[in-house]
């Protein structure tokens, strides 16, 4: 079996583990995988928001997939549009990471937290969600764009005069870089994207043989709790350019969803949670995401697209 990857090193390590994963629970399959260099990992100089185009970090690997070049695809969920090409799905959703963001302080400045940067302060972060958010909790800082992978992010952020970066806490921490965060970040104050800290796993609709090899590593609340956060996304059609957080889970066998929608200066967000049972995910995401449109969500996105006229779907 051959599965394709993205090239960073975190893509790899994650993809590493999906194989590890496969041969151990499939004794006897041989796993080799192939890196294929997507859209958004050749275009470094333009925010993610100007791209524009659909499926920026798998399109590619989706491509050799349905020409059958490999047989499954690894991605970070985070980065696969909630409608996928004709003939392909999602295998399997892994059991997922820590969903939360992490600011990383500039590492020659004594921040212990979030909270003891100065007014100001300039903070770096290529997401819109993030740029929401932190100007919502702190509408002072001066908001630094950024592009590549996390490794580049860190190597910026020391040769820089900024204060810090947020990122998220699953791709630092499936690096071993632990030791940099400064302070883990509370979903109250900072939502994460759509299925972020989980992987996908996907796969030809009509290789049953493939699909049932990757289906072992599925996590059941994990893929209920994706189900909510991706139909609410799909209602609102939200991509890079739209500033969506949510944070679906399910405890004590009750399926929690919070969504917020915000203004790129973060001065309006819209707020929202519901719950119910697992098995309903899926509609409760999209009814939380009819309530956040009708409680103000709508405004905020027909200003935003009269800005951006092009979206995506990789928040």
């Amino acid at each position: 079996m051959t599965i394709g990857s993205r090239g960073s090193e975190l893509a790899l390590r994650q993809t590493t583990w999906v194989k590890n994963e496969l041969q151990k629970k499939n004794p006897g399959l041989r796993v080799d995988f192939v890196v294929i260099k997507t859209t958004g990992d050749n275009i470094l100089d333009s925010p993610l928001s100007k791209i524009g185009d659909k499926g920026l970090f798998t399109k590619e690997i989706e491509i050799a997939l349905l020409e059958h070049h490999i047989d499954a695809a690894v991605h970070s969920l985070k980065d696969v549009p909630t409608e996928l090409p004709a003939g392909l799905t999602i295998g399997a959703v892994t059991k997922r990471e820590d969903v939360r963001d992490v600011f990383i302080a500039h590492p020659q400045k004594p921040y212990k937290s979030f909270n003891d940067v100065p007014q100001k302060a300039k903070i770096a972060t290529g997401s819109l969600r993030r740029r929401s958010q932190l100007l919502h909790w702190r509408p002072d800082l001066e908001i630094i764009e950024i592009r590549g992978n996390l490794n580049t992010r860190l190597a910026k952020l020391g040769e820089s005069d900024w204060d810090g970066m947020i990122l998220a806490l699953a791709g630092v921490l499936r690096l071993g870089l632990e030791k940099r965060i400064t302070e883990i970040l509370p979903t109250e104050k900072m939502l994460p994207a759509v299925g972020q800290g989980a992987l996908a796993i996907e796969v030809r609709t009509t290789d049953k043989q493939t699909l049932g090899w990757v289906q072992r590593l599925a996590s059941t609340s994990t893929t209920m709790a994706v189900a909510g956060e991706r139909a609410l996304l799909r209602y609102l059609e939200g991509g890079c350019q739209i500033p969506i957080g949510t944070f679906g889970r399910v405890e004590n066998n009750e399926f929690h969803l919070d969504a917020i929608i915000g203004s790129l200066d973060g001065k309006k967000i819209v707020r929202g949670k519901t719950h119910g049972k697992p098995e309903q995910a899926e509609e409760l995401g999209r009814q939380l995401a009819e309530t956040l449109v009708r409680s103000g969500g709508r405004e905020i996105l027909d200003e935003i697209r009269k800005t951006l006229p092009h979206e995506s779907s990789a928040v």
